[in-house]
């Protein structure tokens, strides 16, 4: 996943660095996300696991609406042709994200 993350976030620099797409990219987190990571920072054992799964799923679910519907009815060739080219691997991701929340913990039987 962070792989594809960090390939997928140089692929938007370069298409606001080459001008094809006219945008300034966040330099910091917004207060909603700056509060969910400090939650997770101080969470432990089950907490932090519930805690993070939860984010994954919701924010895997977020990305895969808005890039479905840019993907779909975009205003900008080159950014709606990404969000078409990039909308396989979040909906992975997100599968990926649910299938933590069904993982057993450590120590806990799959039977």
């Amino acid at each position: 996943m962070v792989t594809d993350h960090t390939k997928t976030s140089g692929e938007l620099k370069s298409l606001v660095g080459n001008g094809k797409i006219q945008a300034t990219l966040p330099t910091t987190l917004d207060s909603s996300h700056q509060s969910k990571l400090d939650k997770l920072k101080n969470a432990t054992g089950k907490d932090f696991s519930s805690d993070y799964n939860s984010c994954q799923v919701n924010a895997h679910e977020g990305a895969v609406s808005l890039f479905e519907r840019y993907a779909k009815g975009g205003d900008n060739p080159e950014l709606k042709g990404w969000a078409g080219k990039t909308l396989p691997a979040l909906k992975h991701h997100l599968e990926m994200a649910k299938e933590l929340g069904r993982a057993p913990s450590v120590g806990q039987s799959n039977k």
